[in-house]
């Protein structure tokens, strides 16, 4: 995205779906996929802010990171701020083998989104949306346990991007940085 006097931001992900959200929101941003430490911590927060400081060592320029988790109730929040683990072991069949038989399915997609320009501390961004776990997967669209997660009769697998973007948790928290970006 161009902000002021032509400055490009830096979307450090290696995730090709986040970056597709990103860009269909705030337009021209850069993706790096130069990695950081995801520390184990007990909140997004925390490892947001961890790895935005590995990340502004490493590129010189505005940069934006983002952790997401999906928390069900049930679960007691699993699998939560572990979430990329969880899917790349059990992935959405194996969340939904653990709801099985389970009636109360509701859960929420959480997203902190870190942005930081060279000396300045990292500033966070959060967005969530409500939902429901499925009992199957549904729908060819999105990416991790997009298939799974219902809201409004759809999982957001089943929308396209510019649907996900306006209701997602990460459309919230990329548009809260848009908006405070514009404000400055």
């Amino acid at each position: 995205m161009l902000i002021g006097a032509a400055i490009m931001i830096y979307f450090v992900t290696g995730n090709k779906g986040k970056f597709e959200e990103a860009r269909g929101i705030l337009g021209d941003v850069e993706q790096r996929n130069v990695g950081y430490t995801e520390i184990q911590a007990d909140t997004l927060e925390e490892v947001a802010t961890f790895g935005m400081r590995e990340v502004l060592e490493k590129l010189d320029g505005p940069v934006m990171i983002e952790d997401a988790g999906l928390f069900i109730d049930r679960l007691r929040g699993f699998p939560g701020v572990y979430s990329a683990y969880v899917f790349d072991t059990i992935g959405n069949e194996g969340i939904l083998r653990l709801m099985d038989g389970v009636k109360d399915r509701k859960a929420v997609f959480r997203s902190v989104l870190g942005y930081a320009e060279p000396g300045m501390e990292p500033i966070l961004f959060r967005g969530e949306l409500e939902g429901k776990i499925t009992t199957e997967p549904r729908g060819s669209g999105g990416f991790g346990y997009d298939p799974i997660f219902e809201v409004g009769g759809k999982t957001i697998a089943e929308m396209d991007l510019a649907e996900k973007n306006r209701i997602s948790h990460r459309g919230a928290s990329i548009r809260a940085l848009k908006s405070w970006l514009s404000s400055r």
